[in-house]
């Protein structure tokens, strides 16, 4: 699965399986996730922005 924000590897599910998934994916290329960014809202979601 591909990240919307970064274009990089992620995962998505319950988390029971990430180790298997990400295993054969360079750690340069997995998405580390985008806490600290602030997030978009509700609106701009719908149409894209």
């Amino acid at each position: 699965m591909t990240c919307k924000t970064c274009g990089k590897t992620t995962w998505a599910g319950c988390g029971q399986h990430v180790d298997q998934v990400m295993r054969g994916v360079p750690a340069g290329d997995r998405c580390r996730g985008h806490e600290g960014e602030p997030s978009t809202g509700f609106l701009a979601k719908i149409l894209g922005r």
